[in-house]
């Protein structure tokens, strides 16, 4: 048997090819069980065009799967929420149940839901494949809802060329506003989509889309997974909002959550039939003990249908273009990795693995490039695993992306426990450039689980409470000066040093002040920090302004010289001066993480020709102190017969140069 690409590009699997080979028949006997007689899997995972609520030319159809009911009513104003006879589902074959309703029974925005019974007892559902979910906001009740509006949404911009190396901005719909409360779609679209396209980010990776019955769970509690949340707008709403993007050349893409599921009976899909088993292991298995949520059973044929007709209907209905997998850690291991340093190989084929959960995983990945070949797939992924993110031909899971998770784990244990005349930069590039080199990763400094109330952004670590009272641009304060020189530092040594794309977190580009905490109990239900006061950003006199400016012109220049198709080339890695220079396409990115000295006339090896600045962490633009003449074209200089380029490097200053003018 021919050995698989990812085993020739890391021969450290030798000894687990036998496991890897097995996994992957696993996987293809599946594929070709669940297509069937279709040629292609997405064509049978159409299960949301099927179940939930369908209006056709003379009738309503409802349908649902629940094999351990006996009885399941339809409930709605017209039957005054009480079952009724008359509205009594039909059992069909497979646990598979029916409902013909006349036409004009129901209308755009009526509401509904689901009596289940089983030989011991019932309740209230909402159906599994609901589309639209709403919360009466005066008894706190979820209720189905139906949405028939008389247009149908016209799409502008259905095509789009998909970014080859993604800049990605992860953002939260709800928290956008800079008011206190839930913003939403419509006014993500018009306030903050064009900061965006501005800022130069070309995917926006959304959070909190799929339905969840508590905000505060930042949407990783999902209760209804083929409704969007009715907290942000209507589809129509969140289709014009995609809409736009794409009209802007930015893709968009949404965390999906199938690594767990919220508990709650009524609004979720625990004890949807009765049992608690129907879509989720059995016992404990079923119970994660982490995240006070239910573990789905990936080796049921119906869950899978569930989870990949989910994968397809979010890019067949809302157009996204791809995915973030939240949680696959977890999915990946039966005892979802909890308490493991995965240090070694045998660590990912000790049978500890969950193999039901990686077959799901590669016929997801099968799935969504299949149907929409240019989408982007990204894993969240801290183990390590190896293949995650390299095509399925070769032997992996199929992922495009994975994140590298311990990137910001690096400089928050940086910047909290070694003193700044201590870092070392010779590590420092090789924690920021290492990666498996047959896997595409997305980098980044920090996103939202940094900002998750109790930790703390990067800036807030770096300048403390000085944020409250010294962040006017005429204050001298050295806290202030360090952190905001340092956060630019950050950003560009991780951007340029990043795998294959780099992300950010809405607002974290210009240094947003303070932690995310969404309304709850615990804070007197208040949203003051569950928003984004981009009035700071737009500010002349506060330094927000010159950090924003800052990331605009770093992710446009490394859009622009595509840095991300080439490798990144270490010149000097002097740990006792705290100088690091590397060599990336045609750019020479120059670091002095000296928080005290100034180089004068700093040599760095370099092919002979003028050299250009092209992005100057010192420039009064960006709140540098304007210590070096950027108008300047650089001649390298002849010594012993090798060229140098000689610098003027101030202290905590970063540059980017280029040959030529």
């Amino acid at each position: 048997m021919e050995t698989l690409e990812l085993i020739k590009n890391d021969t450290y699997l030798e000894p687990f090819a036998e496991t890897i080979i097995r996994r992957h028949q696993l996987f293809s006997d599946k594929e070709l069980e669940l297509k069937g007689r279709f040629d292609f899997l997405h064509d049978a995972m159409n299960g949301y065009l099927y179940y939930g609520l369908h209006k056709y030319a003379d009738k309503w159809v409802f349908r649902e799967w629940a094999p351990h009911a006996t009885y399941i009513y339809f409930l709605a104003a017209f039957n005054n929420w009480k079952p009724d006879s008359a509205f009594l589902l039909q059992r069909k074959e497979n646990g598979n149940w029916e409902i013909e309703l006349p036409l004009n029974l129901l209308k755009h925005y009526d509401e509904y839901k689901l009596l289940v019974c089983w030989e011991d007892g019932s309740g209230e559902r909402i159906p599994a494949w609901a589309r639209r979910v709403v919360q009466d906001e005066r008894t706190l009740i979820f209720n189905a809802q139906v949405w028939n509006p008389k247009k149908e949404y016209k799409w502008k911009n259905k095509k789009i060329k998909l970014p080859q190396y993604p800049f990605v901005y992860e953002a939260h719909v709800g928290m956008s506003s800079e008011e206190g409360k839930v913003s939403s779609y419509e006014e993500f679209r018009v306030n903050v989509l064009p900061r965006i396209h501005t800022a130069g980010y070309n995917v926006i990776q959304l959070m909190a889309v799929q339905e969840h019955p508590y905000y505060g769970s930042f949407g990783y509690h999902v209760s209804n997974y083929f409704a969007a949340s009715f907290r942000q707008g209507t589809p129509e709403e969140l289709k014009h909002l995609i809409d736009d993007a794409h009209g802007l050349g930015i893709a968009v893409i949404m965390d999906i959550v199938h690594s767990h599921s919220v508990k709650n009976i009524v609004e979720g899909l625990s004890q949807f039939d009765g049992t608690s088993y129907l879509y989720f292991h059995e016992g404990g298995r079923g119970d994660h003990p982490a995240w006070d949520s239910r573990c789905f059973n990936y080796g049921k044929n119906e869950v899978l249908h569930f989870l990949l007709s989910n994968c397809k209907f979010w890019l067949d209905e809302y157009n996204f273009d791809g995915y973030r997998f939240d949680g696959v850690t977890s999915m990946l291991y039966n005892d979802h990795g909890l308490g493991s340093d995965f240090h070694s190989y045998e660590q990912y084929f000790n049978l500890n693995q969950d193999e039901d959960a990686i077959v799901y995983l590669m016929l997801a990945n099968k799935l969504i490039h299949d149907y929409k070949p240019d989408a982007i797939s990204i894993a969240e992924e801290m183990s390590g695993m190896p293949g995650l993110a390299s095509p399925l031909d070769d032997g992996g899971y199929g992922f495009d992306y994975r994140l590298a998770l311990g990137t910001p784990d690096y400089w928050i244990k940086l910047i909290k426990e070694v003193r700044d005349e201590d870092w070392h930069v010779g590590d420092m590039f090789y924690r920021l450039s290492d990666k498996r080199n047959e896997e595409k990763v997305i980098s980044y400094a920090e996103c939202h689980d940094q900002a998750i109330v109790g930790d703390q952004t990067i800036i807030f670590r770096l300048i403390g409470a000085n944020m409250y009272y010294d962040m006017h641009r005429q204050h001298q304060n050295l806290y202030v000066d360090r952190g905001v020189a340092l956060h630019k530092m950050i950003r560009l040594v991780t951007a340029g040093t990043a795998g294959n794309g780099y992300l950010n977190f809405m607002g974290n580009e210009f240094g947003h002040p303070e932690w995310i905490d969404f309304p709850r109990e615990g804070n007197n239900w208040s949203f003051h920090y569950a928003r984004r006061q981009w009035s700071l950003s737009d500010n002349p006199d506060l330094h927000y302004m010159g950090l924003g400016f800052f990331d605009r012109d770093m992710i446009t220049l490394l859009k622009k010289e595509k840095i991300f198709t080439f490798y990144s080339e270490p010149l000097v890695r002097n740990n006792e001066d705290q100088v690091l220079v590397f060599k990336r396409g045609k750019l020479y990115f120059i670091f002095n993480f000296n928080p005290v000295t100034s180089f004068t006339d700093y040599g760095i090896e370099i092919p002979k020709g003028n050299y250009s600045i092209l992005l100057n962490s010192d420039s009064a633009m960006y709140n540098g102190h304007n210590r070096i003449n950027e108008t300047m074209v650089y001649e390298t200089i002849n010594s012993n017969k090798k060229n140098y380029l000689r610098l003027y490097l101030p202290s905590h200053c970063c540059l980017v140069v280029k040959k030529g003018k």
